[in-house]
């Protein structure tokens, strides 16, 4: 009777390491996505623009986008638990320093803190962790995955800032999220991320990839065309509850409304947060399904495409709750798409040793555009007493995305080979 070898386990999709690292992505990116909550509470207790505040969360988005490829290396170079560690301590640091703070630079100041802080525990780390561990056949849905594990932080956090608000100040409730960030530091014994490489990659230094990738046009298209992903999501996070709870007054009696406990306009900006989340966990485990299947500059052409006319639609019809939910769920769904395609897509080109820092890298382009879409948003709110020409401006920038991504190659770069020595 013949035998024959047992054929190789499936690897699984779902890893403590990908649990552990969608825990930490949560919690962080459900702190992150409250500060908007803050911008009328902090405004009205000292009397400031809106700019103020506005500028020290676009501080803490550009903080994040340069601590990004900067924490990327320091988790290649001395260990991801390392990188995530610190990361954790900063944000600490940040959010309780910030409870205590009481003039506009020093909010803005301590911003780099928290942005440092979101960077250490954020997608540049993390999906760099999840990508390795991944097996190749699961990597796309592990980022999508991973990526999703953010949007859940978003359904609760909005939320759950309005809720304190209610029984606490927002200098308590800064305290209360800086205890929560440091509880997940308990997730780090599972991250147990191996080094996927090839052989070639391992012996290749991070300087000499950074120049490769730096040369490659392709590189410079992905880099400009996360521009308009932060712009748009960090202005919707740091703007839509004010800009909601303006525009839209006192909801009407409605049924629907009341049981999602939404009875006044505040409340509607908040929970509106929570819809974008929602719907951002279906859009990014999609987006991660359909990075494996189809070719992902195309994908996320399709994505800014979307983006761009549903802000417009927005824009043009009435402001109202039924609108303002209506186009949370289609933004939601298109929300954080962009990342499991794009940290796709550098891990396909350029290979996985220095993932972290090369998307971190690109990561920059998205908090460069982050940090103009919240301190724009607030300074022409103080100039003009609306936010309408910002609102056009993501509109302008989303199509200038779609339209940069289509010449990309999106093919393997090859690792050169040693150079042979001379005779």
């Amino acid at each position: 009777m013949s035998s024959y070898p047992a054929s190789p386990a499936r690897a699984p999709l779902i890893t403590p390491v990908l649990i552990a690292g969608s825990v930490i992505l949560m919690i962080g990116f459900a702190i992150r996505a409250s500060f908007g909550v803050f911008q009328i509470p902090v405004a009205q207790e000292f009397g400031w623009a809106r700019s103020e505040f506005s500028l020290a969360i676009a501080i803490q988005n550009l903080a994040w986008g340069i601590g990004q490829p900067l924490f990327g290396a320091v988790a290649e170079r001395f260990g991801d638990r390392r990188a995530i560690i610190g990361g954790a301590l900063l944000y600490a640091l940040g959010l309780v320093l910030s409870a205590y703070a009481y003039e506009p630079w020093q909010h803005q100041t301590l911003a780099i803190l928290v942005g440092f802080g979101i960077a250490g525990t954020g997608f540049g780390v993390i999906l760099a962790i999840v990508g390795r561990a991944a097996a190749p056949e699961h990597r796309s849905m592990a980022l999508g995955i991973g990526t999703a594990a953010g949007s859940a932080g978003q359904v609760f956090g909005a939320p759950t800032a309005e809720f304190l608000l209610q029984f606490y100040t927002w200098h308590t409730v800064f305290l209360v999220f800086a205890a929560v960030i440091l509880l997940t530091l308990f997730a780090l014994p599972f991250i147990r991320s191996p080094h996927v490489a090839s052989r070639a990659e391992l012996e290749e230094t991070l300087g000499t990839v950074l120049v490769r990738a730096f040369k490659d046009p392709s590189f410079s298209l992905i880099f400009l065309g996360f521009f308009s992903c932060g712009y748009q999501l960090a202005f919707i996070t740091a703007h839509f509850p004010a800009f909601v709870t303006e525009l839209c007054g006192a909801p009407a009696p409605n049924g629907m409304l009341a049981a999602m406990g939404i009875t006044t306009s505040s409340a509607l900006g908040a929970v509106s947060i929570a819809v974008i989340g929602l719907f951002n966990i279906v859009g990014t485990i999609t987006a991660g399904w359909l990075g494996k299947r189809y070719t992902k500059k195309y994908l996320l052409a399709g994505i800014y495409v979307a983006r761009t006319l549903a802000a417009a639609v927005f824009i043009l019809l009435p402001i109202t709750p039924t609108s303002v939910l209506v186009f949370s769920a289609v933004m939601g769904a298109l929300w954080l798409a962009t990342v499991p395609l794009t940290s796709g897509l550098v891990a396909h080109i350029y290979g996985l040793r220095y993932m972290g820092t090369l998307y971190g890298f690109v990561f920059l382009s998205h908090q460069i555009g982050g940090f103009l879409g919240v301190w724009l948003g607030g300074k022409m709110y103080d100039l003009n007493g609306s936010y309408t020409l910002v609102w056009w401006i993501g509109v302008g920038v989303g199509a200038f995305s779609a339209l940069v991504h289509l010449p990309i190659r999106e093919r393997v770069m090859p690792v050169p080979g040693p150079v042979p020595r001379a005779a």
